[in-house]
Parts: C-alpha cells; structure tokens; sequence
C-alpha cells in the first residue's frame, strides 16, 4: 500500500494572534501614508525650478487669488495653453507659497524667492493661480510684497453650489485619508463664499483695474467669448477656439445632498455679502446663480438708478 499523507496539522499556537497584528500593523502603516500623502502643499518645502540657459527669472505676471472649487483648474489650463503663455516643468498649478506664512513671520528674501519660482523666455508670460490667497488674509499684502504689478484673477461660483462642492472635496479627501470629516471643514466651506467680504480686502492692496473677476456660470455658458476677455486682459493674442485642455469630458464629482433647511439658511446668511458683491464688482450677472437669481431684479433696479 501506498504511503498515506499525513493530516494538515493545525497552526502553532499564536499563530492567528501574530498575524492580526501583523494586519493591524499594515492597516496603520497605510493609514499614515495616506495621511502624509493628503498633508497641505503648504507645509511642502519650496522648490525651486531650472532656469534653462537663456530664460529670465521675474514676479509673475499673473496670479489666480480665488475660488476653490469653482473652475479654476479648467480655467487656468486654457490660459496655460495659449502660445505665450510658459509652462513650467514639473510645477504645479498652485504653489500655496504664501500660505506658509500664516504665523506672521517672513523670511527677508521672501520676494525673491517667490520671484524664483517663475522662469521663462524673454517675452513669454508665467503664473499660477492658488485659491486659497483669496480665503487667507495675510496671502494679500505679502503677494503685494513679492508682485505689485501683477495681474489677479479671480472666478466665482454660487455660493451655495460652490459650499457643496467644497464639502464633497473634503469628504472625499477626509474619506481617502481614513479619518471622518471635521467640523472646521463644514464652517471653512461656509466662509469661502463670501466673496464680497475677500475682494474687499483684495482691492485695499490691488487697484481695480488690476484685477478681473471672472463668473463660473457665465464661463459655462460662452466660454471662448470669456476665454478670449482673459486673454485680451492678460495682454497676449485672443485665441481663435477653445484649446482641448478645456474640452475634456470630466467625471462631474458626486456631491453630498444639501437638505431644503440647510439650503434656506445658508442663502439667508450669504444674501447680504451677494448684494454687496454685485455692488462692488457690476460684472457678475447675480442672475446666473440658482439659489439667489430672486435678488437680480432688486440689484438691476438699483444699479439702473431713478
């Protein structure tokens, strides 16, 4: 007869013991990970790109200042494709350089150092747009600081929608690092939206002139007309179509629902600051915006006059 195999012997004692710590212990290591993956840019040491042979280093001669959540990756992506615009290698979009100063204390070759953070051939234009300036008070005189002559952009959403998205942004991103939703974020989403109070503050340090505010639903509805404004403010050639950067199909993000009390308050409480925003800046078109369209023709007869 054949030899019979012996019967599977079970584990040493401790063995399941050992390999749920060894479980536990992975699950934290990847917690961590994601965790340090999702820390702010802000707190990411500056670099600073190459200067290739031939190139000039200056202030930018653009900066986005504002809002999060409210197309302005689509919308810088359009000005970044335009022929005289330069694309800096291995930079992103928004470099959160000003952020870091949020205790107050800035090192003496501050603007210089941002300076260095935009090289470019002679005559070719460079910038970046951050959304954040526009939210942190101290981002403003400091940008002031490092580029006086820069031109601001500023695109709005309503206030509302753009709250939703805000909020789906960070339970996504609270989601993927593992840990729950902060209240901070809900009251952070919350203050975004008060444009007019911001741009307050922006035009103390900026004149006027130096600064377009841009409308998300207007650039929606007619983007190349609003692509070619941007264009003919930032001083380069109006392109004659949209380029494909801007006409991606993109998966729209699922937002968290928004109850029909939550909604009425927070209209209620964002009302006045709307009012305000159209006062000081007559290009946005308040009836564009869903949830305070009913304020247009309140606005429209005052700026009409008697």
């Amino acid at each position: 007869m054949g030899e019979t195999k012996d019967a599977a012997q079970p584990p040493p004692a401790g063995t399941w013991a050992k390999l749920k710590t060894l479980r536990n212990r992975i699950w934290r290591r990847l917690r961590k990970l994601r965790r340090r993956k999702e820390r702010p840019r802000w707190t990411e040491a500056v670099k600073v790109p190459a200067c290739p042979e031939g190139w000039i280093v200056a202030p930018p001669d653009f900066v986005g200042i504002g809002a999060q959540r409210s197309g302005t990756s689509w919308w810088y992506a359009g000005i970044e494709a335009q022929p005289q615009v330069v694309r800096v290698p291995k930079r992103r979009k928004e470099l959160h350089y000003f952020n870091r100063f949020w205790e107050g204390v800035v090192p003496p070759d501050m603007a210089s150092q941002y300076e260095s953070m935009f090289p470019r051939p002679p005559g070719s234009l460079a910038g970046e747009w951050t959304p954040r300036y526009l939210y942190d008070y101290w981002s403003i005189p400091l940008l002031r600081e490092a580029a006086p002559e820069t031109r601001l952009l500023v695109l709005l959403r309503d206030p509302v929608e753009r709250y939703r998205s805000g909020l789906a942004f960070a339970v996504n991103r609270a989601r993927r690092s593992g840990s729950p939703a902060r209240l901070a974020q809900v009251a952070d989403a919350v203050w975004r939206g008060f444009y007019a109070e911001q741009l307050h503050h922006v035009f103390r340090f900026f004149p006027r002139d130096q600064v377009l505010v841009l409308q998300f639903e207007a650039c929606q509805r007619e983007p190349l007309r609003e692509l070619r404004r941007t264009c003919e403010y930032l001083g380069i050639d109006s392109p004659d179509g949209l380029p494909a950067e801007m006409t991606r199909e993109r998966e729209p993000q699922e937002k968290p629902p928004l109850a029909d009390s939550m909604r009425a308050e927070l209209v209620e409480r964002l009302a006045a600051d709307v009012v305000r925003l159209a006062a000081l800046c007559p290009e946005i078109d308040i009836s564009l915006w869903p949830n305070f369209a009913y304020l247009a023709g309140g606005i429209d007869a005052e700026r009409a006059g008697p």
